[in-house]
Order: C-alpha cells, then sequence, then structure tokens
C-alpha cells in the first residue's frame, strides 16, 4: 500500500530560515511541498522518508534565498494491482460504491465490480446484494459506514495542472477597416456545474467470496 519513491527537487530556503539546520529547513519545505499532494503517476504523498544527498547551494541575483537541488526519498501512498484493502463506505450513487481509508477518498466500486446479483435500491440509495440461499433471496445493504474489504483493479491518474486560456484554432481572425464591427455577447460559465476531477483514482472490485462487507464474513 504504501512505497518510498526516491525524488529529486530543487528547495528553495527563504533567508529568515538560515539560522536552522540545513537539512531540517529543506525538510519543512518539502513537506509543505509534497505532502497530501498526489503527483502524477507517482501517487500519493505521505511524509518525507529521508533525504539521501545534497548538492551544493546557490543565492540567485535578486533573490536571497538560498537554492539547494536535494536527492531524497518518500513515502507515497500507491496500492499495486490485485491488492487487498479495508476502507469504509462513503456513499452510494449510480455510479457505484464510494470507499475511502480515511485519508484518501477517491475509491470507487463500479456496479459491475459488485457481488451479483445486485440492485440499487432509490430510495435508501445504497447498493443491495441480493444473496440467494435455500430459503430464498436476502438483501444485503451496503449501508454508509460499513467496512468493506476490496480489491485493487485499476488505477487513473489525471493531470489536473493549471492550463491557459483554449483557443479555437477554427475560428478565423477578424480584420475589417470599417468603423462598425459586430460584437459578441458571451454568457458567463458558471463553475459550481463543473465536476471537480480527482488527480488520483483507485477502481475497485469485490465481485469475489470473502470480499465486500466485513460483517457478510464474520459469522
Amino acid at each position: 500500500m504504501f512505497v518510498v519513491v526516491e525524488m529529486v527537487d530543487t528547495v528553495r530556503i527563504p533567508p529568515w530560515n538560515f539560522h536552522r539546520q540545513l537539512n531540517d529547513a529543506i525538510a519543512e519545505e518539502l513537506n509543505k511541498k509534497l505532502a497530501n499532494k498526489v503527483v502524477y503517476n507517482v501517487g500519493l504523498c505521505i511524509c518525507l522518508y529521508d533525504i539521501t544527498k545534497l548538492e551544493d547551494s546557490y543565492i540567485f541575483p535578486g533573490d536571497g534565498a538560498s537554492h539547494t537541488k536535494v536527492h531524497f526519498r518518500y513515502v507515497v501512498f500507491h496500492p499495486f494491482l490485485d491488492e487487498i484493502l479495508v476502507g469504509k463506505i462513503k456513499y452510494c450513487s449510480q455510479e457505484g460504491v464510494h470507499v475511502s481509508l480515511g485519508f484518501f477518498d477517491d475509491i470507487l466500486i463500479p456496479p459491475e465490480s459488485l457481488q451479483q446479483p445486485t440492485k440499487f435500491d432509490e430510495a435508501e440509495q445504497v447498493w443491495v446484494w441480493e444473496y440467494e440461499t435455500d430459503e430464498g433471496a436476502h438483501d444485503l445493504y451496503m449501508d454508509q459506514g460499513e467496512e468493506i474489504r476490496f480489491r485493487v483493479v485499476d488505477e487513473l491518474f489525471l493531470d489536473t495542472s493549471p492550463t491557459g486560456p483554449s483557443t479555437d484554432p477554427d475560428a478565423p481572425a477578424s480584420r475589417s477597416n470599417t468603423s462598425t464591427a459586430p460584437t459578441a455577447t458571451t454568457e458567463p460559465t458558471d463553475d459550481s456545474t463543473q465536476k471537480k476531477e480527482a488527480p488520483y483514482t483507485l477502481m475497485a472490485s469485490i465481485s469475489e467470496p470473502g470480499l465486500g462487507l466485513l460483517s457478510w464474513w464474520s459469522s
């Protein structure tokens, strides 16, 4: 679930931290920059493990801070495929069952990866496993807050770094010598309607014996 990743970065130390030990100041700056952040194709950064090498520090003209190239190792949350984890159900939706590990919430179990047959209860907003027995079907609800054991089957990384304004290459360049020009009206965009995409998502499955709610298999 957790791995140690080797990284290299240039760390800027402001002048008011020059009185501190260099390693301590660099460790603080690295944790400020990386802790609880997702690095693309690496995983969710947790905390600094150690510093392996410090190169020479430089002070550039116009900037009183020191700049040091640092080789270090960082603890990263990046479970391997087919790893079995235990979390809690955050909520259910038509997309599937959303699971949280406490420090990481972007885990989705899609409907086709649930125990079958299942149905979505619109009134309760929960997924239900219609467990077949000799006495008939029993509805096993996947309620919010229940502990659930799942298998990691896929991971999705999304580059959420800022981008510049989009330009339409097919839009003709307007150039007119007349005194009047047409005015274009633009409709304001509502940022609240834009869904925030998660930079790192785990896709999971419980469609095999022993997986699912812990209460299902406790007896």
